[in-house]
């Protein structure tokens, strides 16, 4: 079996930066965590297999067809003064964007163009961010921030309060977290690669998402294997009651809202902890400040990393996957699982945190390649795997997360939203 050192020059994820380092990384500290707590098995590392988990939305197919990753409206723009990055793949926020530059519901990506063409990128970054859409001014990266960045943890643990110790129920190597509760309140890809994680490992996961805001449903086939899906309005009456039954068994609550939002619901990590002692929570934000919204693409375009990456020195460029999304995923899984073990003897309730531009600031700090890179080419056969879900053909991408006795294959993904909130027996 290889460690992450070896394995990571052999990812096939090419750029400047070292983003096989930072996948193989990631994905060998939930390997470890969950080794560890199977009994001891070692972490066992495929460079190909982590390069197909990290481009799964490539490998994504749905009726043998590939879904589009990203909706006209998200992507790089030209303004007055250089470039910006919107992201419009929701519908809610693709109306944001449109409302924040005085267009019409039936304007589309050229009519955005035009507008942002007219603006300096802070403009539109702030009219766009005024109406509730997503626009990061490209940017080039800021050594000196990276660097205070880097001094704290790449996922930092904190005690939330006290609570009594909790072994873990019944874990088996290939079930190591059987018996583990999670309530999973997030959405995009970095949460829901950390609960899918957990639930490979055994884990109950129990998504629960808003009535009112629509998941995009190949995003959720691509991350939702092991979990079942409700949808539950935590703002009525019946769903807060229904929500605080389901809280009262759980171990872990993972959370990818923003603050201001859980913390009118009563479900800031401090009071989850006080409502649920022994809790662990597991929070994820964009940029470690969780008021403010971003993706992925957003802080890649924020950070400097689209102008490292681009070709000619001039145009943005991208990572060749979402690395920060399912670095940051694999990193906080990890997280949660450390912590399970620590309040099996410790008891307490605690809280694993990290966020996409942390993740950038060690993407930022590892070595780099100078001049071009070609892209990299690796054959996924034997990395995917098929699944009938509601009547579809669905193919995604196999487990990374490896080790001796271990599982193999994930569960099928569930169709979004049609479970009842409730645990398994």
């Amino acid at each position: 079996m290889d460690d992450s050192g070896a394995v990571a020059a052999r990812v096939p994820l090419a750029a400047r930066l070292d983003v096989g380092g930072l996948a193989a990384r990631s994905v060998f500290d939930a390997a470890a965590a969950a080794a560890r707590i199977a009994g001891g098995g070692e972490p066992g590392l495929d460079p190909v297999r982590i390069a197909t988990a990290y481009s799964s939305e490539r490998h994504l197919r749905i009726d043998g067809s590939q879904p589009d990753a990203f909706a006209p409206l998200s992507g790089f723009f030209r303004t007055a003064d250089g470039w910006v990055r919107t992201h419009g793949n929701y519908p809610h926020h693709a109306a944001a964007l449109r409302e924040g530059l005085g267009l019409s519901a039936e304007d589309g990506r050229e009519d955005v163009a035009a507008v942002l063409a007219g603006l300096e990128a802070g403009e539109a970054s702030r009219r766009i961010a005024s109406t509730g859409g997503i626009c990061a001014t490209v940017r080039p990266e800021d050594p000196v921030l990276d660097a205070r960045l880097r001094t704290a943890p790449l996922v930092a643990d904190r005690r939330l309060g006290d609570g009594r110790p909790r072994p873990l129920p019944r874990p088996t190597p290939a079930a190591p977290l059987s018996g583990i509760r999670v309530l999973d309140l997030t959405r995009v890809i970095a949460g829901p690669v950390a609960t899918r994680t957990l639930a490979l490992l055994g884990a109950d996961v129990l998504r629960i998402d808003p009535p009112r805001m629509p998941e995009i449903p190949a995003q959720h086939l691509d991350t939702g294997h092991g979990k079942r899906s409700a949808l539950l309005d935590l703002a009525s009456g019946p769903g807060a009651a229904r929500f605080a039954e389901l809280l009262a068994s759980a171990d872990v609550v993972v959370l990818g809202y923003r603050p201001v939002a859980l913390d009118r619901l009563g479900l800031a990590p401090a009071a989850l902890a006080a409502r649920r002692p022994g809790v662990i929570v597991g929070r994820l934000s964009a940029w470690g400040e969780p008021d403010t919204r971003g993706f992925d693409s957003i802080v890649q375009a924020a950070s400097g990393i689209a102008m490292i990456e681009s070709t000619d020195g001039e145009t943005p460029g991208v990572l060749p996957a979402q690395a920060l999304d399912h670095s940051a995923g694999y990193l906080l899984a990890a997280g949660i699982i450390r912590l399970l073990e620590r309040r099996s003897t410790e008891g307490g309730s605690w809280m694993a945190e990290t966020s996409l531009r942390r993740v950038a600031a060690e993407l930022l700090g590892m070595p780099r390649t100078a001049g071009a890179v070609s892209p990299a080419s690796s054959d996924p056969r034997g990395h995917t795997q098929s699944f009938r879900v509601a009547g579809h053909d669905v193919v995604t991408a196999a487990p990374a997360v490896r080790y001796v006795g271990g599982p193999e294959d994930y569960a099928a993904p569930r169709p979004w939203g049609e479970d009842e909130p409730a645990w398994r027996g």
